[in-house]
Order: structure tokens, then sequence, then C-alpha cells
């Protein structure tokens, strides 16, 4: 499995992109052990050599084809979580930025081919559609979250969070 057997590190970067209404964007996937619905935001894994800051907007250009985009403070630090990806078990860290945007038409057309393989959707949520489903959120507690960042603003340091 690993080497030595530990976790392989894996740092991340996420983005928390909101539109001028206030609406999130996030992604989904179908959890195979269960079938259950897992929403989350775009982003993903640090490449060798590259900052959160520019993993995130890579990951953006990537996953929506929005680009020239200012990216705002980290906001939140994902607490590690373990992951198992082709044999290999990861220790997740991920780092959520903000960042706003007028809406958009997303462009997934630059997506890898891990993201073609698992990402089943996207769509904008408001706080009450993030209250109202019975779907899986990451983090957890993204309708709380989602609501202080809109009525109080970016945090002075990052919140920890799930997920």
């Amino acid at each position: 499995m690993n080497p030595e057997g530990g976790l392989v590190p894996r740092p991340g970067a996420r983005v928390v992109l909101l539109d001028d209404a206030g609406r999130l964007l996030l992604f989904s996937a179908l959890t195979k052990e269960d079938g259950s619905v897992r929403w989350f935001t775009p982003g993903g894994g640090l490449k060798p050599g590259e900052s959160h800051e520019q993993a995130a907007l890579r990951e953006l250009r990537e996953e929506t084809g929005l680009t020239n985009l200012s990216l705002g403070p980290e906001i939140w630090r994902g607490r590690p979580w373990a992951t198992v990806r082709g044999g290999v078990a990861y220790e997740v860290r991920q780092r959520y930025y903000m960042a706003r945007t007028p809406a958009f038409q997303v462009d997934t057309s630059a997506f890898e081919e891990i993201e073609k393989a698992e990402i089943t959707g996207h769509r904008w949520w408001t706080i009450a559609e993030l209250a109202a489903t019975s779907d899986v959120l990451r983090p957890a507690e993204l309708p709380k979250l989602l609501a202080s960042l809109l009525t109080d603003g970016p945090p002075n340091r990052p919140i920890p969070v799930d997920g």
C-alpha cells in the first residue's frame, strides 16, 4: 500500500465561489458504498511546487473555465481525513479560499480524467437550499458556515472545518 505503512500527505486547495446573488457553486459525486450524493466546492490536490493559492486558481480554471479571478482570503481549514486512491492511503489537508464572481455558465470542458469519472454534476446553491437538502455537504455544516460568511464576512483566521 504505502512504502512505510503511513498515510501519504495530500495537501489540497478548495474555493468557496460565490456569485453576486450570494449563491455557492458546488460539484456533486455519487458515493459508491451507499448511493448517496455528496456536494463539494471546486478544488483539488496541489501539484509539486505549487502553492495552495496557485492550486486553487488552477483548479477553478480546470473545473469552471474561470480565469483572471482574484482569490480572496483563506477562510476555512479542513481537519485532516483519510482516503484511498489507487491503493494508496492519503491524509487530506484542505485549505478553503473565498472568491466572488458574477454569475456565469460553468465550463467543465477542461476536467481531468479523474474529474470526468467522478463528478456527476454542478449547481449554484442558496443557503436555504443547502439547509433543506438531505444530500451530504462538504465541508460539514456548510449552510451554517456559509450563512456566517455572508453575514459577518471572512474570519480573521481560518476556521477549522470537517471535510
